[in-house]
């Protein structure tokens, strides 16, 4: 024995589509506060560069150019030459300026700076670092020390004979720089969360209207039974949703209007079988023991019987009419098939039959359909006329059109009956002829094969009196319903 599964808790659209918004948003937002971060370090990195740059051109320059204001000649000495230069400078909060005197190899021996730093773990105060920066053979370079990051440039100054080798060193220490762009980071960060909270409340409530339809047309189609069709949806604004409610409530009325024609289509139904079923019963009821009786009771019963299997023949013929595959049609000679028609109408009854004329073409048809319905209009003239009487039977061209058409000479169809006979169990409220035993599906039968061709059944009056029903479809190679 197998348990079911429990039911899966469903998501809402309002929820997924507020789910779906931030995280895009939260993508969104993360990348510019990443973007943003990072252009801000590398234009740290730049500013460094520059900063590194301009201070050691400045010292090459007074190298070259400066003079000993004690002599008035050039420095010999690269002493006292730091020392007026330092003395000149003063050092941004993050930089340090510093003048080295001493061995390659050993270390310098002394140093000078411009002023006191105020960085919690200057250069000046590491002596490995110093050493490190000076015995460095490079221009320029990158100390990674346990007290933060130090980027350093530096000017050799050529020792004369008797006089140590000297440097220039410019030291800046980018954390704090670095402290900078991270705050805009964390603040760019906090900010997208705040505008986070506001999407999300701003998201659900415009969820809420954008979706309120939607939750209407769910409520409406819970209320609906098949006895109450009536529910729609009220319509506000133009956009999708709007256009959406249109179409579900556009198929509310196809719904309520094919539940109402099915309804009558069952009650005139059980009407039409129930009076055979009736009449058979009360006869069987009614039956004696007398042969004579007996056998016009049989008779009486096998009649009713085969009326109620014509009607349950029709009615599944009418129900196939809505499948795509009710005709199948294609190229038939309209003048063969016309002549067909017209020799198997003349075994349904003592006429006056004619073939009045024919249409030489041919056509996209389904024969065997149609003929079926020409054959149905031409028992229905049978059924309205006496014997003797004219009936023709015959096909055309016009106006682009092709007919097939079957006109009798009895006594017409009355104006009120005309909106009518084609309707299923529909007989209209004048009969038009001695006496009809049909449940009234042919007509019917005859509108479906003619709409199933793309085309319609029209009643039309007869020259001298009588009615003309005409198949009528373009004369263009059409499709069948499909």
């Amino acid at each position: 024995m197998t348990t079911a599964d429990p039911p899966r808790r469903r998501i809402s659209a309002r929820v997924r589509i507020l789910l779906w918004l931030l995280v895009v948003m939260a993508v969104a937002l993360t990348a510019v506060a990443a973007t943003t971060r990072s252009v801000l370090l590398r234009e740290v990195d730049h500013r460094v560069d520059r900063l590194l740059a301009q201070e050691t051109g400045e010292f090459t320059n007074f190298v070259h150019e400066g003079v000993d204001p004690h002599t008035g000649e050039r420095f010999t000495d690269a002493d006292p030459l730091l020392r007026l230069f330092l003395s000149r400078q003063y050092a941004d909060p993050d930089e340090e300026l510093l003048g080295l005197i001493g061995r390659k190899g050993r270390g310098p021996a002394k140093k000078e700076q411009s002023r006191e730093p105020r960085i919690d773990h200057p250069l000046a105060g590491d002596p490995a670092s110093l050493k490190a920066v000076f015995d460095s053979p490079d221009a320029t370079g990158t100390l990674d020390r346990p007290g933060g990051e130090v980027r350093w440039a530096k000017t050799v100054i050529e020792a004369d004979a008797g006089h140590p080798e000297a440097a220039f060193v410019v030291a800046f220490h980018p954390a704090g720089e670095r402290a900078k762009a991270d705050g805009v980071f964390t603040m760019l960060l906090a900010i997208s969360g705040v505008a986070l909270l506001m999407t999300t409340g701003i998201g659900w409530v415009v969820a809420g209207r954008i979706l309120k339809p939607v939750r209407l047309m769910r409520a409406t189609a819970a209320q609906l039974t098949e006895q109450d069709l009536t529910q729609r949806i009220p319509v506000q604004g133009h956009d999708d949703v709007a256009a959406l409610a249109e179409t579900f409530n556009g198929m509310l009325d196809r719904l309520e209007r094919a539940f109402a024609a099915q309804r009558e289509f069952v009650d005139d139904a059980g009407h039409e079988l129930r009076t055979p079923i009736t009449i058979v019963r009360g006869h069987l009821e009614l039956m004696g023991d007398d042969p004579a009786e007996r056998e016009e009771t049989v008779r009486i019963v096998t009649e009713e019987l085969d009326r109620m299997s014509r009607i349950v023949e029709d009615l599944l013929l009418l129900a196939k009419a809505e499948r795509p595959d009710f005709v199948t049609p294609g190229p038939v000679q309209l003048a063969e098939l016309t002549a067909d028609v017209f020799v198997k109408a003349r075994a349904l009854g003592e006429r006056d039959w004619c073939l009045t004329e024919v249409a030489d073409t041919e056509a996209a048809l389904d024969a065997q359909r149609i003929t079926q319905a020409m054959v149905q209009l031409a028992q229905n003239a049978v059924q309205h006329t006496v014997p003797g009487q004219r009936v023709g039977i015959g096909s055309r061209l016009r106006e682009g059109h092709i007919e097939l058409y079957v006109a009798d000479s009895g006594p017409g169809v009355q104006p009120q009956d005309a909106a009518v006979i084609f309707e299923r169990f529909r007989r209209g409220t004048a009969r038009r002829g001695t006496r009809a035993t049909g449940a009234g599906l042919g007509l019917a039968i005859v509108k479906a094969i003619a709409e199933g061709h793309g085309g319609r059944v029209e009643l039309r009056p007869t020259d001298g009196g009588g009615a003309t029903f005409v198949l009528t479809k373009p004369q263009q190679e059409g499709t069948a319903r499909s």
